[in-house]
Protein backbone atom coordinates (compact mmCIF):
# COMPACT_ATOMS: atom_id res chain seq x y z
CA UNK A 1 0.00 0.00 0.00
CA UNK A 2 3.24 2.61 0.65
CA UNK A 3 4.55 1.97 -2.96
CA UNK A 4 0.45 3.24 -4.28
CA UNK A 5 0.67 5.92 -1.91
CA UNK A 6 4.02 6.95 -3.25
CA UNK A 7 2.86 6.62 -6.83
CA UNK A 8 0.03 9.36 -6.26
CA UNK A 9 1.77 11.72 -4.37
CA UNK A 10 4.45 11.54 -7.68
CA UNK A 11 1.48 11.85 -9.84
CA UNK A 12 -0.20 14.94 -7.65
CA UNK A 13 3.67 16.71 -7.83
CA UNK A 14 3.57 16.47 -11.41
CA UNK A 15 0.06 18.21 -12.20
CA UNK A 16 0.78 20.33 -9.99
CA UNK A 17 3.83 21.62 -11.21
CA UNK A 18 2.47 21.28 -15.16
CA UNK A 19 -1.42 22.45 -14.34
CA UNK A 20 -0.23 25.99 -15.38
CA UNK A 21 0.92 24.82 -19.01
CA UNK A 22 -1.13 22.76 -20.53
CA UNK A 23 -5.39 22.42 -19.85
CA UNK A 24 -7.01 20.18 -18.32
CA UNK A 25 -10.35 18.32 -19.66
CA UNK A 26 -13.29 17.55 -17.09
CA UNK A 27 -15.44 14.39 -18.56
CA UNK A 28 -17.55 11.87 -17.65
CA UNK A 29 -17.27 8.22 -18.51
CA UNK A 30 -19.57 5.62 -18.49
CA UNK A 31 -19.55 1.63 -19.75
CA UNK A 32 -19.92 -2.19 -19.35
CA UNK A 33 -18.28 -4.36 -16.54
CA UNK A 34 -17.20 -7.57 -16.78
CA UNK A 35 -16.05 -8.83 -13.51
CA UNK A 36 -14.85 -11.77 -11.21
CA UNK A 37 -12.43 -12.37 -8.41
CA UNK A 38 -9.40 -14.79 -7.59
CA UNK A 39 -10.35 -16.70 -4.17
CA UNK A 40 -7.86 -18.76 -2.39
CA UNK A 41 -5.95 -20.48 -0.21
CA UNK A 42 -2.90 -22.67 0.93
CA UNK A 43 -4.62 -25.27 -0.67
CA UNK A 44 -6.95 -24.73 -3.20
CA UNK A 45 -8.49 -21.97 -5.42
CA UNK A 46 -12.22 -21.52 -4.85
CA UNK A 47 -12.84 -19.58 -8.19
CA UNK A 48 -11.94 -21.97 -10.88
CA UNK A 49 -15.65 -22.70 -11.74
CA UNK A 50 -16.66 -18.59 -11.52
CA UNK A 51 -18.44 -16.44 -14.47
CA UNK A 52 -17.71 -12.64 -15.51
CA UNK A 53 -20.58 -10.80 -13.66
CA UNK A 54 -22.01 -7.84 -16.11
CA UNK A 55 -22.12 -4.87 -14.26
CA UNK A 56 -21.30 -1.13 -15.46
CA UNK A 57 -19.42 1.95 -14.07
CA UNK A 58 -19.79 5.60 -14.21
CA UNK A 59 -18.69 8.49 -13.37
CA UNK A 60 -16.62 11.79 -13.52
CA UNK A 61 -12.93 12.19 -14.97
CA UNK A 62 -10.33 15.10 -15.87
CA UNK A 63 -7.11 14.17 -18.05
CA UNK A 64 -3.90 16.89 -17.23
CA UNK A 65 -2.04 17.16 -19.98
CA UNK A 66 2.04 16.91 -19.73
CA UNK A 67 3.00 17.64 -22.98
CA UNK A 68 1.88 16.88 -26.48
CA UNK A 69 2.19 13.26 -25.90
CA UNK A 70 1.81 12.47 -22.01
CA UNK A 71 -1.11 13.32 -19.74
CA UNK A 72 -2.71 11.81 -16.56
CA UNK A 73 -6.11 10.76 -15.96
CA UNK A 74 -8.05 10.45 -13.03
CA UNK A 75 -11.42 10.64 -11.59
CA UNK A 76 -14.19 9.44 -9.49
CA UNK A 77 -16.13 6.34 -10.79
CA UNK A 78 -18.87 4.17 -9.59
CA UNK A 79 -18.03 0.63 -10.51
CA UNK A 80 -19.60 -2.65 -9.66
CA UNK A 81 -17.36 -5.91 -8.81
CA UNK A 82 -18.01 -9.30 -7.95
CA UNK A 83 -18.73 -12.67 -9.74
CA UNK A 84 -21.38 -15.40 -10.56
CA UNK A 85 -21.34 -19.22 -10.02
CA UNK A 86 -23.86 -21.11 -11.67
CA UNK A 87 -24.61 -24.94 -11.31
CA UNK A 88 -26.77 -27.48 -12.70
CA UNK A 89 -27.51 -31.02 -11.93
CA UNK A 90 -29.84 -33.48 -12.49
CA UNK A 91 -30.86 -36.52 -10.47
CA UNK A 92 -33.30 -39.18 -10.54
CA UNK A 93 -35.02 -37.00 -13.85
CA UNK A 94 -34.98 -34.19 -11.83
CA UNK A 95 -32.92 -30.96 -12.76
CA UNK A 96 -31.40 -28.77 -9.56
CA UNK A 97 -30.21 -25.32 -10.61
CA UNK A 98 -28.08 -23.14 -8.51
CA UNK A 99 -26.84 -19.11 -8.73
CA UNK A 100 -24.94 -17.32 -6.77
CA UNK A 101 -23.84 -14.01 -7.27
CA UNK A 102 -21.57 -11.53 -5.24
CA UNK A 103 -22.71 -7.77 -6.01
CA UNK A 104 -20.21 -5.22 -5.32
CA UNK A 105 -20.51 -2.06 -5.66
CA UNK A 106 -16.58 0.34 -5.33
CA UNK A 107 -15.82 3.63 -5.56
CA UNK A 108 -12.72 3.58 -7.33
CA UNK A 109 -9.91 6.27 -7.60
CA UNK A 110 -7.70 5.50 -10.62
CA UNK A 111 -4.71 7.29 -11.95
CA UNK A 112 -3.44 6.59 -14.54
CA UNK A 113 -0.27 7.83 -17.14
CA UNK A 114 -1.38 8.11 -20.96
CA UNK A 115 0.76 8.06 -23.93
CA UNK A 116 -1.43 9.38 -27.04
CA UNK A 117 -0.43 8.92 -30.49
CA UNK A 118 -1.75 11.55 -33.62
CA UNK A 119 -3.24 8.92 -36.11
CA UNK A 120 -5.53 11.18 -38.85
CA UNK A 121 -7.64 13.36 -37.37
CA UNK A 122 -7.56 10.98 -34.16
CA UNK A 123 -5.78 9.65 -31.10
CA UNK A 124 -4.79 6.46 -30.00
CA UNK A 125 -3.52 6.06 -26.65
CA UNK A 126 -2.13 3.44 -24.33
CA UNK A 127 -2.98 3.88 -20.12
CA UNK A 128 -1.21 2.49 -17.09
CA UNK A 129 -0.93 3.37 -13.53
CA UNK A 130 -2.41 2.61 -9.67
CA UNK A 131 -6.11 2.55 -8.73
CA UNK A 132 -7.83 2.76 -4.86
CA UNK A 133 -11.08 1.36 -4.39
CA UNK A 134 -13.68 2.28 -1.31
CA UNK A 135 -16.26 -0.68 -1.03
CA UNK A 136 -20.00 1.03 -0.71
CA UNK A 137 -22.01 -1.63 -0.62
CA UNK A 138 -22.63 -5.12 -1.42
CA UNK A 139 -25.08 -7.95 -1.30
CA UNK A 140 -25.06 -11.95 -2.13
CA UNK A 141 -27.46 -13.50 -3.66
CA UNK A 142 -28.82 -16.99 -4.11
CA UNK A 143 -31.32 -18.86 -6.16
CA UNK A 144 -32.21 -22.84 -6.14
CA UNK A 145 -34.62 -24.24 -8.79
CA UNK A 146 -35.98 -27.82 -8.43
CA UNK A 147 -39.45 -28.96 -10.07
CA UNK A 148 -40.61 -25.81 -10.66
CA UNK A 149 -39.95 -24.31 -7.23
CA UNK A 150 -37.59 -20.95 -6.90
CA UNK A 151 -36.09 -20.48 -3.57
CA UNK A 152 -34.30 -16.71 -3.10
CA UNK A 153 -32.61 -15.40 -0.44
CA UNK A 154 -30.27 -12.12 0.00
CA UNK A 155 -27.98 -10.82 2.22
CA UNK A 156 -26.04 -7.97 2.98
CA UNK A 157 -22.37 -7.89 2.78
CA UNK A 158 -20.60 -7.12 6.31
CA UNK A 159 -17.15 -5.03 5.33
CA UNK A 160 -14.38 -4.73 7.76
CA UNK A 161 -11.40 -6.49 8.97
CA UNK A 162 -13.19 -8.72 12.12
CA UNK A 163 -12.92 -12.42 10.70
CA UNK A 164 -15.35 -13.26 12.92
CA UNK A 165 -18.30 -11.08 11.41
CA UNK A 166 -16.85 -9.38 8.36
CA UNK A 167 -16.59 -10.98 4.99
CA UNK A 168 -14.24 -8.59 2.82
CA UNK A 169 -12.04 -5.66 3.89
CA UNK A 170 -13.26 -2.47 2.18
CA UNK A 171 -10.09 -1.12 0.52
CA UNK A 172 -9.05 -2.05 -2.41
CA UNK A 173 -6.69 -1.40 -4.50
CA UNK A 174 -4.28 -2.46 -7.75
CA UNK A 175 -3.49 -1.51 -11.44
CA UNK A 176 -5.50 -0.24 -14.05
CA UNK A 177 -4.51 -0.93 -17.50
CA UNK A 178 -6.39 -0.11 -20.85
CA UNK A 179 -6.22 0.96 -25.02
CA UNK A 180 -8.58 3.71 -26.61
CA UNK A 181 -9.20 6.21 -29.02
CA UNK A 182 -10.07 10.06 -28.77
CA UNK A 183 -11.92 11.43 -31.25
CA UNK A 184 -12.03 15.63 -30.89
CA UNK A 185 -14.22 15.11 -27.66
CA UNK A 186 -15.06 11.45 -27.55
CA UNK A 187 -13.21 8.66 -25.82
CA UNK A 188 -13.66 4.68 -26.76
CA UNK A 189 -11.70 2.74 -24.46
CA UNK A 190 -11.36 -0.48 -22.78
CA UNK A 191 -9.41 -1.00 -19.39
CA UNK A 192 -8.17 -4.54 -17.52
CA UNK A 193 -8.44 -3.32 -13.41
CA UNK A 194 -5.91 -6.20 -11.34
CA UNK A 195 -6.77 -6.19 -8.37
CA UNK A 196 -3.39 -6.42 -5.87
CA UNK A 197 -4.97 -5.52 -2.59
CA UNK A 198 -6.23 -8.90 -0.43
CA UNK A 199 -9.57 -8.15 0.85
CA UNK A 200 -10.07 -11.21 2.52
CA UNK A 201 -10.67 -10.60 6.37
CA UNK A 202 -9.96 -13.94 7.21
CA UNK A 203 -6.04 -14.65 7.85
CA UNK A 204 -5.59 -18.49 8.48
CA UNK A 205 -4.62 -20.56 5.85
CA UNK A 206 -3.22 -17.75 3.87
CA UNK A 207 -6.45 -16.93 2.33
CA UNK A 208 -6.54 -14.26 -0.45
CA UNK A 209 -9.31 -12.57 -2.43
CA UNK A 210 -8.89 -10.24 -5.43
CA UNK A 211 -10.91 -7.84 -8.11
CA UNK A 212 -10.61 -8.59 -11.56
CA UNK A 213 -12.32 -6.01 -13.52
CA UNK A 214 -12.88 -5.94 -17.51
CA UNK A 215 -14.65 -2.53 -18.45
CA UNK A 216 -15.76 -0.92 -22.07
CA UNK A 217 -16.25 2.97 -22.06
CA UNK A 218 -17.58 5.51 -23.24
CA UNK A 219 -16.15 8.90 -22.14
CA UNK A 220 -17.00 12.36 -23.17
CA UNK A 221 -14.94 15.86 -22.38
CA UNK A 222 -16.59 19.27 -22.77
CA UNK A 223 -15.14 21.61 -24.55
CA UNK A 224 -13.10 19.48 -27.10
CA UNK A 225 -9.92 20.07 -29.09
Amino acid sequence: MKNFTKLFMIAIAMTMATNGLYAQKIGIKAGFNLSNMLIEDEDEIYSNDFKMKPGFHLGAIVDIPLNDMFSIETGLLLSTKGFKLSEEETEMGETFKYEFKYNLIYLDIPLTAKASFNVGDAKIYGAFGPYIGIGLSGTVKSELSFAGETESDSEIIDWGSDENNDELKRLDYGLTMGVGVEINSIQIGITYGLGLANISPYVEYDSKINNRVLGISVGYFFGGN
